[in-house]
């Protein structure tokens, strides 16, 4: 993960500014929710410039902290090569 990754999602994820993160970070647990995981999606994609395939929109990539950097990874390799 990287520091941009990491700051999106302490700003997006109140709950998150006093643990530490790591890639079994639970977003669930630290009140990710549907609408929030839509504005944390546009969040990602704006200051990472990336966008998320379709596929990778679902409860498994936000799932972890680990599974939604995955994702972002995923895309931004995928971009670069094309």
């Amino acid at each position: 993960m990287d520091t941009v990754f990491e700051k999106v999602l302490r700003d997006h994820l109140p709950r998150l500014q006093e643990q530490p993160l790591d890639h079994d970070t639970d977003l669930r647990d630290l009140g990710l929710d549907s609408m929030k995981s839509v504005d944390l999606l546009f969040a990602i994609e704006d200051e990472m410039d990336v966008s998320l395939p379709d596929d990778d929109l679902n409860e498994s990539t936000f799932a972890t902290a680990g599974s939604l950097w995955r994702a972002v990874d995923a895309a931004r390799t995928s971009e670069a090569v094309a």
